[in-house]
Parts: C-alpha cells; sequence; structure tokens
C-alpha cells in the first residue's frame, strides 16, 4: 500500500507532501501562479512511472543475472484537451543482447505503476 499526504497554506501554489515518510514539495510553475519550488504534480505522476520502470528493470535484471548496468527512463505527458498521451522511453546500458533488451522493454509494460496508470483506480473521497 502506498500513503501520501499534502498540506496546502495561502501560499500560492507550494504544497508540503510526505509520501511514505519521506517529505517533497510540490508547487505550479510561474505561468500558472506558483514559484516552482518543485515538481508539478503532474511530473510527479510522470516521476512515479519512471521510478517504478527503472527499479522492476534493475530487479528482473538482477534475478536474471543479466548485465544491465543501468537504466535511463524518460517519461513525458502530454495533455491536449481530453487526450493524454504518456510517452516513455527507455535507454539500457550493458552487454544485452536483443532478446534480452526485447524482454525488458515487455516488463516495462507490466510494472505496478505502469498498469495502474493503464488500468484506472476508482477514487473514493471522504470529507472529514
Amino acid at each position: 500500500m502506498a500513503h501520501a499526504i499534502a498540506d496546502i497554506g495561502t501560499s500560492d501554489y507550494a504544497v508540503a507532501l510526505v509520501a511514505g515518510s519521506h517529505p517533497l514539495t510540490a508547487d505550479e510553475g510561474p505561468a500558472r501562479g506558483g514559484k516552482d519550488l518543485g515538481p508539478t504534480p503532474h511530473e510527479l505522476v510522470c516521476a512515479g512511472l519512471a521510478a517504478c520502470t527503472a527499479i522492476t528493470l534493475r530487479m528482473y535484471a538482477e534475478r536474471k543475472n543479466w548485465p544491465l548496468s543501468s537504466v535511463h527512463v524518460d517519461v513525458d505527458l502530454t495533455i491536449e484537451g481530453t487526450q493524454r498521451l504518456i510517452t516513455r522511453r527507455l535507454r539500457l546500458a550493458g552487454a544485452l543482447d536483443q532478446s534480452q533488451r526485447a524482454r525488458l522493454a515487455d516488463i516495462a509494460e507490466r510494472t505496478p505503476v505502469t498498469l495502474t496508470l493503464k488500468q484506472g483506480a476508482t477514487i473514493s473521497t471522504i470529507l472529514e
């Protein structure tokens, strides 16, 4: 289970976050009225997908004893009207053969955060 808390006061629009036990800050850029003190909420979504992808590929390669020396994941989220497009680019370093590279790309399509984003999630809001 994952957990996060967000608190905002009257400062536009810096948000104090705690994700698990880790303090973070989110904000909007000046064009949207913020001070760019941290990533935007959509950038945090991209970061979550990138982190999950990198971690999952590292774990898989380690279990298989594959020579994966590094993983670079670049994620873009484009929003146009009601359309959302996430583009993920993988750069895998190491003496991997083509079948290993293809398998890692396949695994990337089934990471936990990838599946959450693809399948969606029910959001229940409780006003306290």
